[in-house]
């Protein structure tokens, strides 16, 4: 065998991830239709397709229309064949998700945040969580391919938040994916939220096949995810797309990453929590995130303060959004995190406006600005694909995922 040439165990599954990430896009989709979608030869996808009915992960779902000849069988996956659980872990709230193998959700739900407790009885409260729940709404134990949690970052594999957030320092190098793993008895995978969120967004259908997307995601603190062509974009440590912690002002305050005058000082929920707290605002005082919740509903009101601070705040976003749409050429931002799941309609028009007016290539194409559906639980969504991506359908590069006869999409497929 040729140096560097892929033997038969990974040209198998090398094919099989393409057949499978084909039929999920595609909702329904013909043997014939596979082979041109992928470029693999009729008999590699007679084999690999037969292996998937064996297992349970596609079935035959009738025949199409002729078109004058014998009309061809049509594959889908079977949703149900396997689950994935999706966990997002931050100071505010912990929020879980349950996702079947065609993305779709089927059990969400949110829980006290990490808070001042030790990290160990928080990871036994997640554990307790997920076996419970899993019985509750009666999904077998042995479908269950894993567990996605996502979490602030930076993170390292080994290590967890080797880099916390102020609130969070004493997850500051605790073993977090290994923990989990122990406790819960499945395999984990271990992410930052907003390159999950990204995910989830694809996975869920908000982020069309074939589109350069950054996912804006402001929660705890400010991130992105970024997403060409259905593949995240990841960096050499899985931390790319780390947009809250670019320079705006050199002689700003310090940020707690180190650095001085980042996006995340001037434009996170923090920051416009304080600076409300300074303009004599009364708030709940029941952490950041309520409080933040809290200014965007007197916003949407239309109170003078409130609606200048979260401005103010997009502005800084919009700068931000710019930056990224102008390395990456981006040609759609989606708007997520639980910030944006309160004030989205309050950051869009002043973020879209920025990218209308002082994207580079805005005379070749435009950037759209949306906001995502599910804002508030898009990180565990992530979280639960991407173990369903890691498991079933790993990304190959350079391989050919849809033909240009497939980009249209069925309705109500729930997957990009």
């Amino acid at each position: 065998m040729n140096a560097g040439m892929p033997g038969p165990s990974t040209a198998h599954t090398s094919s099989r991830s393409a057949i499978l990430d084909v039929i999920r896009a595609a909702g329904t989709i013909s043997r014939v239709e596979l082979t041109h979608a992928t470029g693999l030869t009729a008999a590699t996808i007679s084999t690999v397709v037969r292996r998937l009915i064996d297992e349970g992960l596609v079935v035959e779902a009738g025949r199409a229309e002729s078109t004058g000849g014998k009309p061809r069988m049509l594959l889908r996956l079977d949703p149900y064949a396997r689950y994935a659980v999706g966990v997002h872990l931050d100071h505010a709230g912990i929020t879980y998700v349950i996702a079947n193998l065609g993305g779709q959700v089927v059990a969400r739900w949110r829980r006290p945040g990490a808070g001042a407790d030790d990290p160990r009885d928080v990871v036994a409260r997640i554990a307790a969580e997920i076996s419970a729940t899993v019985s509750r709404i009666g999904v077998d134990p042995a479908r269950l391919l894993g567990v996605g949690v996502v979490s602030p970052g930076p993170l390292s594999a080994s290590a967890g938040m080797a880099l916390a957030p102020p609130v969070m320092q004493h997850w500051a190098d605790f073993p977090l994916a290994a923990a989990i793993e122990d406790a819960v008895g499945l395999p984990v995978l271990l992410d930052n939220d907003a390159t999950a969120a990204a995910l989830g967004e694809y996975w869920s259908g908000g982020v069309p096949t074939g589109a350069v997307c950054a996912a804006l995601y402001m929660g705890t603190g400010i991130g992105a995810g970024i997403i060409v062509d259905g593949a995240v974009y990841r960096g050499r440590s899985s931390n790319a797309g780390e947009i809250g912690h670019v320079c705006v002002d050199v002689e700003g305050p310090a940020c707690w990453c180190g650095g001085r005058g980042c996006v995340e000082v001037f434009a996170g929920p923090a920051a416009v929590v304080a600076r409300a707290a300074e303009a004599g605002i009364e708030l709940p005082g029941r952490g950041v995130a309520e409080d933040f919740a809290a200014l965007a509903r007197a916003a949407s009101r239309g109170e003078e303060v409130p609606v200048r601070l979260l401005a103010e705040s997009a502005r800084y976003l919009g700068a931000a959004a710019q930056v990224l749409a102008n390395v990456l050429d981006l040609d759609l931002v989606v708007l997520t995190g639980s910030a944006f799941a309160h004030a989205g309609s309050l950051y869009l028009p002043i973020v879209q406006e920025r990218l209308t007016t002082g994207f580079f290539a805005r005379a070749t194409h435009d950037v759209r600005v949306t906001i995502s559906s599910h804002a508030s639980e898009a990180a565990a969504v992530g979280g639960a694909a991407l173990v369903l991506q890691a498991e079933l359908a790993p990304r190959q590069a350079g391989m050919r995922m849809v033909v240009d006869t497939l980009t249209e999409l069925p309705a109500g497929t729930g997957v990009a």
